[in-house]
């Protein structure tokens, strides 16, 4: 039996500029690929018809394809990582075990797990960073603390990026300065060294107990017209302005390297965003407490109100505030929500209702194509406002204005609400100016 290499893919489900998988591939062996559809993560699933199941399994095949043509597969397995990894052990010799960086709580058990095993084979781990630019202490203040608020985070990142600058050749011959941190790894040039095999067999969703859905998956790729364009278009939910590419990020399905390099060049709007990313994922590293709790713990006495009916009317959509109920409907047709409103229905459920932020970050973990944990609960607690901002609970979205300022004209609202204006669209359930009232109340009264 020949040894192997294998490079394990996770949150990373692309052959190019793939850090782990480029390492992996320039080691000695031959590398087998792997995927794991996770029963921890899967059997926690209440929806059998789960997009994002659906999206990974799409990808693996695409990857199973793409691998063909290097008369190479990937294994796929359905199972427990731990007795996945017991019979590879069993059935492969194993020479090193390759894998990209994974900061979530689950993900950091499970790797140690498997770090566990492997150990007492004596086989070599091997881990790299792949799905942010900066990561752990990279960005950190002069005094070696970690960051708690954006904007200097962002200097510092930028700063830091433009500090080290290297010569790399584009495809067309071009020679263009990059920083050293965006250097793309040319997977492609070690592409002998894959594992040779026959197409290996991949469990379909029905063996898995998923079933497909009919959401509509975001293109990998945008124009340059529309990043260029991002930062007058970004907030208008009614245009095509957002380049809807969170759930690839999430999955890792296309670098997020090469998209910093184009956004550079054509869009720092678009870049600041990609730096919001690299800060919540700093900020879960640094201070996982988040996961469950406030990054401002004085903000745990908060006396939320947490209506059951209400947060009913908010998940379905029937708040009688237009755009937070198009907001929903969107999210729960197609998994995805405009940005701006996102922060526009974040703020009613917390600061309106007063519902836990926890009860909405969890239903938008559930809901949403691009869920990321750390960027998820860095927005829910913006906009709740015990988060890392700055200015914290004093500000508090006016729907209708915002309804007023970026769909005047109510096509988005329209589109998703289309009984607005008639006797069957409900009344507001709540009085914006009466719950503000009672939101800076009940946030003072916990903070005294």
């Amino acid at each position: 039996m020949p040894k192997i290499n294998i490079f394990w893919f996770r949150r990373d489900l692309r052959l190019e500029d793939n850090a782990g998988l480029y390492h992996a591939l320039r080691s000695e062996a031959p590398v087998l690929p792997l995927f794991i559809f996770d029963k921890n993560i899967l059997d926690d699933l209440e929806d059998k018809k789960d997009a994002r199941v659906e999206f990974i399994h799409q990808e693996i095949t695409r990857l199973s394809s793409e691998l063909k043509e290097h008369d190479s597969s990937i294994a796929v397995r359905y199972g427990f990582p731990q007795e996945v990894w017991k019979s590879l052990l069993e059935t492969h010799d194993i020479g090193a075990v390759y894998i990209n960086h994974d900061f979530e709580p689950y993900a950091k058990d499970r790797d140690e797990a498997i770090r566990q095993l492997l150990d007492e084979k004596n086989i070599p781990l091997h881990t790299f960073k792949d799905h942010v630019i900066f990561e752990k202490d990279e960005v950190v203040k002069d005094d070696g603390n970690p960051y708690t608020v954006f904007t200097p985070y962002s200097r510092k990142w930028l700063a830091k990026l433009e500090s080290e600058m290297v010569e790399m050749e584009t495809p067309g011959g071009d020679e263009q300065e990059v920083s050293f941190y965006l250097k793309p790894y040319p997977t492609e040039k070690y592409s002998s060294n894959y594992f040779k095999t026959k197409p290996l067999d991949i469990p379909s969703l029905e063996d898995m107990g998923f079933e497909k859905t009919d959401i509509e998956f975001p293109s990998r790729t945008v124009s340059q017209g529309l990043i260029k364009n991002y930062g007058e278009t970004r907030n208008f939910p009614a245009v095509d302005g957002t380049s809807r590419l969170g759930v690839h990020f999430r999955f890792g399905t296309i670098s997020i390297r090469e998209k910093a390099r184009k956004a550079r060049g054509l869009s720092k709007t678009y870049l600041n965003e990609l730096i919001w990313r690299d800060f919540y994922a700093a900020i879960l590293w640094h201070f996982p407490h988040v996961v469950g709790g406030p990054f401002r713990r004085e903000y745990e006495d908060i006396e939320w109100r947490n209506k059951d009916a209400e947060f009913k009317a908010w998940c379905e959509g029937k708040t009688g505030y237009p755009l937070v109920d198009a907001g929903m409907r969107e999210l729960n047709a197609t998994g995805y929500m405009h940005n701006r409103v996102r922060m526009v229905t974040a703020s009613f459920l917390t600061k309106h209702l007063l519902i836990d932020w926890r009860w909405g970050e969890a239903y938008f973990a559930k809901k949403l194509l691009d869920f990321d944990l750390s960027s998820n609960n860095g927005g829910w607690q913006w906009a709740a406002g015990c988060g890392t901002d700055a200015a914290p609970y004093f500000r508090i979205f006016n729907p209708a204005s915002q309804l007023d300022k970026f769909d005047k004209n109510l096509k988005y609202v329209k589109k998703w609400v289309p009984e607005y204006g008639t006797n069957k669209y409900p009344d507001p359930i709540v009085d914006h100016k009466m719950a503000r009232e009672r939101c800076l109340e009940t946030y003072k009264r916990a903070l005294k």
